[in-house]
């Protein structure tokens, strides 16, 4: 076999796998960035449900009697 192209051929699987691992970290930064600002969203969101007072009585609603 010619050396040559077995070089060229690791070389570019070389190429690719890099290519390929930049990638995924990547989507894992963009995971990272999107799970720290879903944990800030809902941060802050907890402080604005205690203000609302307590949940309303989940037995109210259930059972609806329609007579036409």
């Amino acid at each position: 076999m010619d050396i040559a192209a077995l070089s060229m051929g690791m070389s570019q699987m070389q190429v690719a796998q890099q290519a390929s691992i930049s990638v995924m970290k990547m989507a894992m930064e963009t995971g990272t960035e999107q799970m720290t600002d879903m944990v800030a969203m809902v941060e802050t969101a907890s402080p604005a449900a205690a203000v609302a007072g307590p949940a309303p009585d989940p037995n109210i609603g259930q059972l609806l009697d329609i007579s036409v």
